[in-house]
């Protein structure tokens, strides 16, 4: 629970104990009294440097990283990579077994982009979370890209790797931009989750979602991870989250408007999202 939802349950209406205003949040009071505790340095640390080597090379799993964190002079087992890992929410891209069988209650949907290029605006739209190092800390990043332009549509930041801020980005791009035809994203847990199926279905977005471990299949969104992280993250360390958002807006009004792409003939992406007429959902293929 954070220090901001404290607060809000402590200055909530109404009389009564913590106890009695926890029950009817259906919260437990631990929760409430829960205090988080931040990594150590020497663990931050340790997540940039996997973070950066990973961005490099998305293929290596715990045992590479260690090896990798281990030809650095720093002494670590592959515990501590695996736990520090999972925490940063990367996945080594390499085949697993039972690739075609979908989690329990998860709707399996295919995936729709192989073979078929974005020609328009609106036609295809990907999404993904990454691991944003700070000189203190850590924050997860969620963006929603459209295909054709690389036009970042929407982004947020995140303490946690809940489903809220995901959805909070897809709204945001929807906000903006008429719905996209396809809609497409990896295997993550937040954009299996029912309420983002459900968002997406009500928009009219067919879904679509990569092979488990084929980075490839949502290789643009991966390019724009790489960029936003060796052109400014990794250079310019923010000091809080105040200060990264900051420098995030800054950056992506940079990549949006002023940042010729040679993909795009070397225009910005504003300008293609622009001036291309958006993809007729009715003329679809």
């Amino acid at each position: 629970m954070s220090t901001a939802q404290q607060r809000a349950l402590m200055k909530a209406n109404g009389e009564g104990s913590v106890q009695a205003r926890c029950q009817a949040l259906g919260l437990a009071r631990s929760s409430f009294y829960y205090q988080p505790r931040s990594e150590r340095a020497e663990n931050l640390l340790l997540m940039r440097l996997l973070d950066e080597e990973f961005t490099r090379h998305n293929f290596k799993g715990v045992l590479g990283l260690r090896d990798h964190l281990r030809l650095a002079g720093h002494v670590v087992n592959e515990k501590r990579v695996r736990r520090l890992v999972r925490l940063m929410g990367h996945e080594p891209v390499y085949p697993k077994p039972r690739l075609s069988v979908p989690g329990q209650g998860v709707t399996p949907y295919p995936y729709l982009l192989r073979d078929r290029p974005a020609t328009a605006p609106n036609e295809v739209w990907s999404t993904d979370i990454t691991y944003v190092p700070m000189a203190k800390g850590f924050l997860y990043l969620a963006a929603v890209l459209d295909w054709h332009s690389r036009y970042v549509l929407s982004w947020e930041l995140s303490n946690t790797l809940d489903v809220g801020f995901c959805l909070q980005t897809l709204q945001a791009a929807l906000g903006r931009a008429p719905a996209p035809y396809i809609f497409n994203s990896d295997h993550g847990s937040q954009f299996t989750s029912l309420a983002y199926e459900q968002a997406l279905l009500g928009a009219g977005c067919r879904i679509s979602r990569d092979g488990r471990g084929r980075a490839t299949d949502n290789a643009f969104i991966e390019r724009l991870w790489r960029t936003v992280k060796w052109e400014h993250i990794y250079l310019n360390p923010a000091d809080d989250g105040q200060h990264l958002f900051h420098q995030l807006d800054a950056y992506f009004a940079y990549y949006n408007h002023r940042r010729p792409h040679q993909s795009l003939n070397g225009q910005t992406p504003a300008q293609v999202f622009a001036k291309t007429p958006s993809f007729n959902h009715h003329n679809n293929a």
